[in-house]
């Protein structure tokens, strides 16, 4: 029964990525992905698995705080020197994220950080906060339009190339990186989401 389970998995992902071909621009909407939630459900779970470690990492989780002060170190303590989030997620009156983030990373151990895209939080009015959430909560906010920014499936594709995202795996000095390489997360993130970006069931746990 084992080598027949993984047989069946592996022709699953197989025929997930044949999809990818298809360019990522395929589904427009979360809702054209519910056709593919019964085929490729436990192909879907299982790369969101995955992704999910990603998130959950100091990397990911110290931008996605769940109030409105930011993230430091690998211990997620909370920002020094009162930094907030501000309205538009790049700090409150003087104290702006730029300040001290500039477009690459201070030299020095645990210097402040910095990228080509401009430092920043999600804004207010869009939180997506990581922080505390199941893998079940987490997946399912990530695909709703009223919390994601209304970014379609295409969109969350797009969003982990960019600059700010990339930084997680070169992030200086004194910072671990995410327990995945960019690569393999990349290539989950995209099965998860081609392959119907199922939320995994309610009952998971905070992974460690």
């Amino acid at each position: 029964m084992t080598i027949c389970a993984t047989a069946i998995t592996i022709l699953l992902t197989a025929a997930a990525m044949l999809s990818f071909r298809n360019g990522d621009d395929k589904y427009k909407s979360w809702n054209e992905l519910k056709a593919l939630t019964a085929r490729y459900s436990l192909v879907s779970e299982n790369a969101f698995m995955q992704v999910y470690k990603v998130l959950m990492s100091p990397r990911c989780m110290n931008c996605h705080p769940s109030g409105d002060v930011p993230l430091n170190g690998d211990d997620n303590h909370l920002h020094p020197q009162g930094v907030k989030r501000g309205e538009d997620g790049k700090g409150l009156y003087a104290l702006k994220c730029t300040n001290c983030h500039q477009t690459q990373n201070t030299p020095g151990l645990n210097m402040p950080p910095g990228t080509t895209e401009e430092w920043h939080l999600p804004p207010a009015n869009m939180k997506m906060v990581f922080q505390g959430k199941t893998a079940h909560e987490l997946a399912t906010q990530l695909k709703d339009t009223n919390q994601n920014g209304g970014k379609s499936p295409h969109d969350m594709l797009e969003h982990v190339k960019t600059d700010l995202v990339k930084w997680g795996w070169k992030p200086g000095d004194g910072r671990t990186t995410p327990p995945l390489s960019y690569a393999v997360f990349t290539k989950q993130w995209n099965l998860w989401i081609n392959s119907g970006a199922v939320a995994p069931a309610a009952r998971e746990k905070l992974a460690k």
